[in-house]
C-alpha cells in the first residue's frame, strides 16, 4: 500500500482512545495491583496510622496528666510559699516582741544600776560629809580650846572636858543655824 493511504488510515483512528485489548490488559493489571496493595500494604498502613493515633492520644493524655500534676505541684508550691511567708511574718513579729522585751529589761537594768550608783554616790557623799564634819569639829574644837586657853590663861588640855565643851558649842551653833532657816 501506498504510504500515504496507510498514513490516512492511521489518522482515522483516535489517538485518545486506546485499543480494546490494551484497555482490558491495563484494567486487569490495575485490579491485580490494587488487590495486592489492598491485601498487603493497606493493613500495614492502617496499622501504622492506628499506632500513631494511639501514640498521639497517649501523648495528649500524658501531657494532660503532666499538666494536672504540674498544676497541683504549683498549688502546693504556692501554699508552701504562703505558709513560709506567714511563718516569716510570725517569726519577725516574735523577734520584734522579744526585742521589745529585751530592750525593756535592759532599760530596767540600766535604771536599777543608775539608782544603785546614785544611792552609792549619796551614801559616799553622806559619809564624806560626816567625815568632813567630824574633822571640822575636831579642828574647830582644837582651835576653840586653844583660843579659850589663851583667853582664860590656863591650859584646857583635858580631852574629855574639851570634847564635851566643843560638842556643846557646836550643837548650839547648829541649832541656831536651823532656827534661822
Amino acid at each position: 500500500m501506498n504510504p500515504l493511504v496507510q498514513l490516512a488510515a492511521e489518522e482515522a483512528e483516535n489517538p485518545l482512545i486506546p485499543p480494546i485489548p490494551e484497555l482490558v490488559i491495563g484494567l486487569i493489571a490495575f485490579v491485580i495491583v490494587f488487590g495486592f496493595l489492598a491485601k498487603k500494604l493497606l493493613p500495614n498502613i492502617n496499622k501504622v496510622l492506628e499506632e500513631r493515633r494511639e501514640a498521639i492520644e497517649g501523648g495528649i493524655e500524658k501531657a494532660d496528666a503532666a499538666q494536672t500534676e504540674a498544676q497541683s505541684v504549683l498549688e502546693q508550691y504556692k501554699a508552701q510559699l504562703a505558709e513560709a511567708r506567714h511563718e516569716a511574718a510570725r517569726m519577725r513579729q516574735e523577734a520584734q516582741e522579744q526585742g521589745a522585751v529585751i530592750l525593756q529589761e535592759m532599760r530596767a537594768e540600766g535604771q536599777r544600776q543608775r539608782d544603785e550608783i546614785v544611792a552609792a554616790g549619796h551614801a559616799q557623799i553622806e559619809a564624806d560629809r560626816k567625815a568632813a564634819a567630824a574633822a571640822l569639829r575636831q579642828d574647830v574644837g582644837k582651835l576653840a580650846t586653844d583660843l579659850a586657853g589663851k583667853l582664860v590663861g590656863e591650859s584646857l588640855e583635858d580631852h574629855a572636858r574639851q570634847s564635851g565643851t566643843v560638842d556643846r558649842f557646836l550643837d548650839e551653833l547648829e541649832a541656831k543655824a536651823e532656827a534661822v532657816r
